[in-house]
């Protein structure tokens, strides 16, 4: 090879990791997760509520070092998810009050994330809320608002708000977050299910008010649906389906669903089987390459971190590791495994 040809490759070479470098930062990352923390009560009694399970004086003895155990192991599990940086947004579930948030925010090892925090005050007898972390350098909190559910029947119950929250992402683009808790199965799949499915229907109205509103409508909804994607509250009011080749902007796909048919996939352990009731359903503008934000299926997934993980001595298997079993303290995380997806972002034009 002459120096000149050395030359040429040389240069060549140069221009193809200037190349690539831009690439690199015209496409970054986005990563988002939901998770249950099952219980994340302080340690102090609200009068309006129905906390005594958890303070000092009860069974379960819920004590200020439990408490800060409990925030650490929340903590840990955030960071062992971000891999090399923190999500960016976080959704979460059963979180009794402001509180906790300011606490596992401000006072914990994720406080070098500054983290923000928006959560509803919903009218649940025990107190337990829906909340969504965000680091505003890369989420802009433009709008928030709980959505109020009214469940059919003349004993129904008090139940969580869902939350609706809307930003700007840092490509410039809006995007528009649910996160939900939808009724408990107390009483059986059955007899319960007209309860979710109210709540679906609240959720599919504000979409479907989204999809009117929004030029490209991008819509994420994460939570605990105490349901299986193929059970009617997802399936047929949501109409969240596993994405196909070709999805439809303004229809709604359940990113897990397709992974869910596996029996030993799952978020939550019941009876020695593993189930999926923590969804993540996005709108079909998200699911489209030619997007600035987008996603697939291939990059949802619930995380089974070893340390989340405890040996199910009954069933077999493993089973999540929760801070109690029964009302026997163990020190562990939650009943539910997180789940998680990345987005890629295109830079702003």
């Amino acid at each position: 090879m002459t120096f000149l040809q050395k030359q040429t490759l040389l240069f060549s070479i140069f221009l193809l990791l200037i190349a690539t470098n831009l690439k690199a930062q015209e496409r970054t990352s986005f990563r988002l997760m939901f998770w249950n923390v099952e219980n994340l009560f302080d340690c102090k009694h609200d009068t309006l509520k129905n906390d005594k399970e958890f303070l000092p004086t009860s069974m379960r003895a819920w004590n200020y070092g439990r408490y800060k155990k409990k925030l650490a192991n929340v903590a840990r599990t955030i960071t062992a998810i971000g891999e090399w940086a923190h999500p960016l947004l976080i959704g979460m579930c059963e979180v009794e009050n402001d509180s906790v948030l300011r606490d596992i925010t401000l006072y914990s090892p994720l406080k070098k994330e500054n983290y923000q925090y928006v959560m509803t005050n919903s009218p649940d007898r025990r107190g337990i809320d829906v909340a969504l972390l965000y680091q505003r350098g890369s989420f802009k909190l433009l709008d928030w608002e709980p959505l109020h559910i009214s469940l059919p029947g003349k004993h129904s119950y008090p139940t969580r708000d869902i939350l609706h929250v809307t930003g700007r992402i840092i490509n410039g683009d809006t995007l528009d977050v649910f996160v939900v808790h939808l009724p408990s199965r107390l009483g059986g799949q059955k007899a319960s299910e007209p309860n979710r499915v109210c709540v679906a229907e609240r959720i599919k109205a504000a979409v479907d008010s989204l999809f009117l509103v929004r030029t490209q409508p991008k819509i994420i909804i994460m939570g605990d649906f105490n349901d299986y994607p193929e059970n009617k509250s997802i399936s047929e009011v949501l109409e969240a389906v596993a994405p196909p080749n070709h999805p439809e902007p303004h229809h709604l796909y359940n990113l897990l669903a397709s992974k869910a048919k596996d029996r030993n996939f799952g978020s939550y352990k019941y009876k020695g089987e593993w189930n999926l009731l923590d969804q993540l359903i996005v709108s079909g503008t998200l699911l489209s390459p030619d997007s600035r934000f987008y996603t697939n299926e291939t990059k949802a997934h619930v995380a089974r971190l070893p340390f989340l993980l405890i040996e199910d001595e009954k069933y077999g298997g493993e089973q999540p590791f929760r801070t109690y079993n029964g009302i026997r303290y163990q020190g562990g995380f939650s009943d539910h495994l997180p789940v998680y997806v990345d987005f890629s972002v295109g830079a702003s034009k």
